[in-house]
């Protein structure tokens, strides 16, 4: 892992979920570079809550918006109605809600980055068939370059980090590379044939919060080994 450069200081950053998913990596690396990390541990699932604590907190030029829901497999005639709607609540409309907020003092101000950590699932077809949750996750995707474009003009940095097959306790815990079948998996599907660090995913997005990537609008980056 490189060493710290102070790349975030004096950067006041919020990351979401913080315990799970990507947020434990990423809210240990901004802190080493200096950043000024609020580390919210809440899902946000409230229709009023991202505005709330964007309001509490006040000044904040960095957000992660990391938000998580487990994967499950439904071909299209089993989808349950409740199911659904849940990856949509648990990760399409937080998103939508922090990035409204947020960007607010944002476009006032003429800067900012927010970083969403979504997935790569629906840039190609998923085995099993995770229909729900992979039209949660292309929908965030399908935002962050809508709203990335507009928000572009007032200087204010909105991308993605589209991932998968990078270890997390959500996803991919250290246990599943007992699976003999799931590393034969990544021997055939995965061009790098390992799982990604999380490190590697934090580092990342410490290149899209930092001052290094101000020409990026609206992407949403494939972190995934090769396999999109």
């Amino acid at each position: 892992m490189a060493t710290s450069t102070g790349r975030l200081a004096g950067k006041r950053v919020l990351v979401t979920s913080c315990t799970t998913y990507m947020g434990p990596a990423i809210t240990s690396l901004f802190r080493s570079e200096g950043a000024d990390v609020v580390a919210d541990p809440g899902r946000l699932l409230g229709a009023t809550e991202p505005a709330e604590l964007i309001d509490r907190l006040g000044h904040v030029d960095v957000v992660i918006a990391n938000l998580d829901l487990l994967a499950y497999g439904a071909r299209l005639a089993d989808i349950d109605d409740a199911q659904w709607v849940a990856g949509f609540d648990a990760m399409v409309h937080p998103l939508m809600r922090l990035v409204r907020a947020a960007s607010a003092q944002m476009v006032a101000r003429g800067s900012g980055a927010i970083v969403a950590i979504t997935s790569s699932s629906p840039l190609r077809r998923m085995t099993p068939h995770a229909i729900s949750y992979v039209a949660a996750r292309a929908a965030q995707n399908a935002f962050v370059r809508s709203a990335g474009h507009e928000l572009a003009a007032h200087g204010v940095r909105l991308n993605a980090i589209a991932q998968n097959f990078v270890e997390n306790d959500t996803y991919y815990p250290p246990s599943i590379m007992e699976n003999e079948r799931f590393r034969e998996r990544l021997r055939t599907d995965v061009p790098a044939r390992r799982l990604g660090r999380p490190h590697e995913t934090a580092e990342l997005a410490l290149f899209l919060a930092s001052d290094s990537s101000t020409f990026m609008f609206g992407q949403v980056v494939s972190n995934d080994g090769g396999w999109s």
